[in-house]
């Protein structure tokens, strides 16, 4: 176990290790820097499904690296089946089954065991291209902000969830873009919504900004609203988990309210509201977002915090772990090849 303090680069939160997947458990973050070393498909979908790898990129990454792993350690005819359980482990992320998808047209052309190396090289190739696309993303989206907003030296941005390095491979998506502005000498704070019921934004972002060096204040959720309408926020940057072809957005619950303060809490001034994703997250299969899976998870998560309850024994929550947000409120969604507007 390593201390996670301290400042400095955010390790890679997903990777090949020789034989198997090594991914850092974020649901240890902030207290400690732990890695898991997954040898197995059944390690990998609890991994998937208990957040210990989270974030559209990486789970798309997560996908082709077991498709990988299943080739590696199982027979041959319990592929299928590892292949499935894979893929269905999260549903609303299209990543994780486009990854699966991806590495998993390598057996088609390599039937039995000599399509070893070819999925492995799909798979690392998936992550490399990841890692190229945040870095795209990160440029594209600072220069649209710099664009949008030319009477702003310096930024305050607003953001939530975690989609920094730990929701990718390396830098992330909307974080990224900030990551960008904050290199660029342009950022003057970062307001982090902590994003509840998991805490995604006070455990992770700020872990990853601390690392930076940046300056970010923390907020409860239902504060941001308020400070968008008080005019204390020059733009919101969010991820995305599903975009669906009209240009609908499946991101963290909490989401599309953010949207709609953006447009309507400044009366005739509204706030620039992007979405930073990459192309891999765009899903032209799915029409709307009508058409999006959302996740419900355990209501225990909202009725606990860390194992600690928080209301009355036996009181039922609803756990809804995305919402949609209407490309109307949309003001741009930024990829790595380009942005695109609902105009």
């Amino acid at each position: 176990m390593d201390d996670a303090a301290g400042h400095g680069t955010v390790p890679r939160p997903i990777d090949w290790a020789g034989d198997h997947v090594r991914l850092l458990d974020q649901t240890r973050l902030p207290q400690d820097l732990v890695f898991l070393e997954i040898t197995t498909i059944e390690a990998l979908v609890e991994a998937i499904q208990r957040l210990a790898v989270r974030g559209a990129p990486a789970l798309g990454v997560a996908g082709a690296l077991g498709v990988a792993l299943a080739v590696t350690t199982l027979p041959e005819p319990e592929w299928a089946s590892a292949i499935a359980r894979l893929r269905a482990a999260r549903p609303t992320a299209v990543n994780l089954a486009r990854g699966v998808d991806l590495a998993a047209r390598e057996l088609d052309r390599h039937p039995g065991e000599s399509c070893r190396g070819s999925v492995l090289a799909a798979a690392l190739a998936l992550r490399d291209a990841e890692i190229a696309a945040s870095t795209a993303m990160a440029r594209r989206g600072a220069e649209e902000l710099y664009r949008v907003l030319p009477d702003r030296d310096r930024l305050r941005l607003l953001t939530v969830c975690n989609t920094g390095a730990l929701a990718a491979v390396e830098r992330g998506t909307a974080l990224a873009v900030v990551e960008q502005v904050f290199r660029d000498g342009r950022l003057e704070r970062v307001i982090v919504c902590e994003t509840r019921p998991l805490l995604q934004g006070a455990r992770l972002t700020a872990w990853e900004l601390t690392r930076w060096g940046a300056p970010f204040e923390l907020i409860v959720d239902a504060a941001a609203a308020g400070l968008i309408g008080s005019g204390a926020v020059d733009a919101v940057l969010v991820g995305a988990d599903r975009i669906a072809a009209n240009g609908d957005t499946a991101n963290k619950v909490g989401t599309f309210s953010l949207a709609l303060a953006a447009r309507y809490a400044c009366p005739g001034r509204p706030v620039p509201f992007y979405v930073v994703a990459p192309e891999s997250t765009l899903d032209p299969t799915t029409p709307d977002g009508a058409a999006i899976v959302v996740e419900e998870r355990s209501g225990a998560e909202v009725t606990s915090v860390h194992g600690i309850p928080i209301a009355p024994a036996g009181t039922a929550a609803l756990n809804p772990a995305f919402d949609v947000t209407p490309t109307a409120l949309i003001t741009g969604i930024v990829t790595d090849r380009r942005i695109l507007t609902s105009s």
